[in-house]
């Protein structure tokens, strides 16, 4: 159902929606709750590994919400599962009409019951728990409605007491992969620094590479293609000398936005938010050759 301040409300079935042009673009999907407290974390899954980057097919909801006929004053819509929860998020209508997608399918199939079939919706760039699972109704109104999943969760609560509210975007992050936590380096082996970098803002532009604790940063090559809002690998050749370090990788987007020292975001931040990290990961290589988590200090 789509309905509120239109003109002609839609009540449509699967196969109804179908019959609209649809789309299928590459883009990165995060919880905004991946890895702000990961002092525990061992290893690049524990610590960062609620991300994934998938081919979305579905129609693109400016389609329908201009079949509907959009009123005057109308400003938000308000998307609502048809899970337990009634999970519902109110999204800007300048978003709905940019690039949100009702997304059928994922990976060149149905979307599958755990991430939302029949259809949900998919907000790029955007955190995850916006992107509506079990889609069921969308309205059209002239305001955020304030839902738990945009108040009491999902916001940052600051040190001062008050909260940063509709952070909707996923800033610049990166991380590297491997070599990290859980692996073991021998000396003087050629050792490929490799992870993955992206932004809900645009495009990566460049990725940096630090061996030394942050003391230099180098160029890493970036892997083509090189797309809007998804994974981009990057690679970048390395021998290990056999000492103690500290590696990490720093990712830079279209807007000139550079991912933060985690040190820095939580001086500015606090601890209080679980939500929001894109802080530089640390992977500590011990003289043994072991790797552990870097962020833990």
């Amino acid at each position: 159902m789509i309905h509120g301040m239109l003109d002609r409300p839609l009540l449509l079935t699967m196969d109804e929606l179908k019959r609209f042009p649809s789309v299928s673009r590459i883009h990165v999907m995060e919880c905004s709750g991946n890895g702000f407290r990961n002092k525990g974390a061992k290893t690049a899954q524990e610590a960062h590994g609620l991300v994934s980057c998938s081919e979305w097919t579905g129609v693109p909801l400016s389609v329908l919400l201009r079949e509907a006929g959009v009123q005057s004053g109308a400003s938000w819509i308000v998307a609502e599962g048809s899970d337990a929860a009634k999970m519902t998020r109110s999204v800007p209508l300048a978003k709905a009409m940019n690039d949100v997608l009702l997304a059928y399918g994922q990976n060149g199939e149905a979307i599958r019951p755990e991430q939302g079939y029949p259809l949900r919706l998919f907000v790029p760039g955007w955190e995850g728990n916006i992107s509506i699972k079990w889609l069921r109704r969308i309205k059209v109104v002239d305001q955020p409605y304030m839902t738990r999943e945009e108040t009491s969760k999902y916001t940052d609560l600051m040190p001062d007491g008050t909260a940063r509210q509709f952070t909707f975007h996923l800033e610049a992050k990166s991380i590297i992969t491997r070599p990290s936590g859980g692996d073991t380096l021998v000396p003087g082996a050629f050792c490929e620094v490799t992870g993955i970098a992206w932004t809900g803002r645009g495009t990566i532009v460049s990725v940096e590479v630090t061996t030394d604790g942050g003391a230099t940063w180098h160029q890493a090559e970036l892997q083509k293609p090189v797309l809007r809002i998804a994974h981009t690998r990057f690679r970048f050749p390395w021998k290990w000398d056999g000492k103690d370090t500290l590696i990490a990788s720093r990712c830079t987007d279209d807007t000139g936005y550079t991912q933060p020292p985690l040190p820095e975001l939580i001086k500015v931040r606090g601890m209080n938010s679980q939500y929001h990290n894109n802080g530089i990961q640390a992977w500590q290589i011990a003289a043994d050759g072991k790797i552990t988590n870097g962020n833990r200090a």
